[in-house]
């Protein structure tokens, strides 16, 4: 089989750093796409010192112009891409009545018209190929979260986004599934922590209290998921939301 490319965004660190990593050990040549180019250089270095093949990418998922500029470069320097992980986002979480318009608006450009942008961009290259792989990050916040209202609602849009482009471009063997994370360490959780007025020890305790298997998630349990969604074998799986959460959500 030749190499497919993938496009990972928001890989510079945590979950899209690690997703980047294990889709490059699972054969994909990998555009490692964030806001800044440099500081995508580690999550390069990284499949490169370990035999892979990779590409650093600056673009801001949410300006349409930038995503086409990207993706054009990495079908030239890297592949076309038939694999992509709508990773990127942000947090601007305050409670609805402290909640300005910016926050609303940020939020809903990097999750939601990102993920658009980057799948509409991507999408002609899988239908050529008669194979693609979507998968979006969604959230257990699309449940809801208080002082999440911008936050929870872009995550359950991904969900509707996901399962519209199920249907869209399945004939063309093109799949999309989503995974929600339920509690992650990683700096947007300690970001999180920091709004609350918590330390993030003594938040990651009472958010692994509630947890099923009694742990907190890592960046890597979320890269398991999405090599499963993203390999060759998981073609009649489609339309999905995974809940990562080490156990049950409605």
């Amino acid at each position: 089989m030749p190499q497919k490319t993938a496009i990972v965004t928001g890989a510079a660190r945590g979950i899209g750093a690690a997703t980047a990593k294990r889709l490059a050990q699972d054969g994909f040549a990998v555009a490692v796409i964030d806001l800044d180019e440099k500081q995508c250089a580690e999550t390069v270095s990284a499949i490169e010192s370990a035999g892979g093949k990779a590409l650093a990418v600056g673009a801001d998922v949410s300006d349409s112009d930038q995503v086409t500029a990207a993706v054009e470069r990495v079908a030239a320097e890297l592949g076309n891409p038939v694999a992509l992980v709508n990773n990127a986002g942000v947090l601007r979480d305050n409670m609805l009545f402290k909640m300005s318009d910016s926050d609303w608006d940020t939020v809903m450009s990097v999750h939601l018209r990102g993920a658009f942008l980057m799948s509409r961009a991507t999408q002609k290259y899988m239908v050529e190929a008669k194979w693609g792989r979507i998968v979006n990050l969604s959230s257990t916040s699309a449940l809801g979260n208080r002082g999440q209202a911008n936050y929870s609602t872009a995550k359950a849009g991904l969900q509707g986004l996901t399962k519209t482009l199920a249907i869209e471009l399945g004939k063309f063997g093109v799949t999309a599934n989503a995974i929600a994370p339920g509690f992650i360490a990683t700096d947007m959780t300690k970001a999180t922590a920091e709004r609350v007025g918590a330390s993030f020890e003594d938040f990651s305790k009472a958010a692994v209290s509630t947890i099923p298997v009694a742990r907190a998630g890592e960046p890597d349990d979320i890269a398991n998921a999405a090599s499963f969604f993203l390999d060759e074998r998981s073609g009649f799986v489609s339309g999905q939301v995974l809940y990562v959460a080490g156990g049950p959500r409605d």
